[in-house]
């Protein structure tokens, strides 16, 4: 979280944690809300690198930022990063959605690439979602990567969403559980949950000065598209054989 620095605490409660940051950038202000996602019961929709955040300390929790697609049903998210039932428009889970887009996550790390691009045309998106319901992948032969870690992914990329693997079975899955931190078991990180509801609670008054206070323009102008790599959009309309993709690598389609 390099980006923003933290000013205040605004309260807590039954809805997370909230505090003031402070764009470095820009110096803009924003109010945000930090939820424990899997004791809310909240699927994000858009996981990827770029939605990850880690905390700085000795043992680095993850956080995940931008719930701008949190919302049930609808078709969205990331290219490479979307589950095969999410392209296919049926009713889905988002939680299990989320399961296959942390299997494109981890895969990236591991190997440095996604894995369901077409190596010789990684541009090609209409290849790219093809191969994702076809559920088409392979680690290079250069790429050192333990059996058991080749198991997680293969049971995480299943295109059945019933078959795919849950958060609790990754939990403990032999690949997870190998040299795993003490601070990052379940007993520690409940422990840090519990501290984290202790803050106390600040007044009203106080939340609602600190509320306006972050709705006051910045110095600077929010910069879009800029940042590299693949952006999230709607995807309720596209069907694949419509995708185009042009020379910049944009992504195009026929609405």
């Amino acid at each position: 979280m390099e980006r923003y620095e933290v000013i205040k605490d605004i309260g807590s409660g039954n809805f997370g944690v909230a505090k003031l940051v402070r764009d470095v950038r820009t110096k803009e202000h924003f109010a945000v809300k930090f939820i424990e996602r899997g004791m809310k019961q909240i699927c994000h929709r858009d996981l990827k690198l770029e939605n990850t955040l880690l905390d700085g300390s000795i043992a680095p929790r993850l956080k995940i930022c931008d719930f701008g697609y949190s919302k049930p049903k609808s078709t969205v998210g990331t290219p490479a990063y979307i589950a095969p039932e999410v392209l296919a428009r049926k009713e889905y889970d988002g939680k299990v959605a989320d399961v296959w887009s942390c299997g494109v996550t981890l895969y990236v790390m591991l190997v440095g690439a996604y894995p369901f691009e077409d190596p010789d045309e990684p541009k090609n998106f209409r290849k790219t979602l093809t191969r994702i319901l076809s559920v088409q992948y392979a680690i290079p032969d250069f790429v050192r990567v333990s059996m058991e870690c080749r198991h997680l992914l293969s049971q995480i990329f299943v295109a059945s969403p019933e078959q795919r693997i849950t958060i609790p079975k990754i939990k403990n899955h032999p690949w997870f559980l190998k040299n795993l931190p003490i601070e990052m078991t379940d007993e520690y990180q409940m422990s840090v949950l519990m501290s984290d509801m202790n803050v106390p609670s600040q007044s009203l008054e106080e939340i609602m000065a600190i509320i306006q206070e972050a709705r006051k323009p910045g110095d600077g102008m929010k910069l879009a598209g800029q940042l590299p790599g693949l952006g999230s959009m709607e995807l309720d309309d596209i069907d694949v054989d419509d995708i185009d993709v042009e020379d910049s690598g944009d992504f195009v389609c026929a609405l």
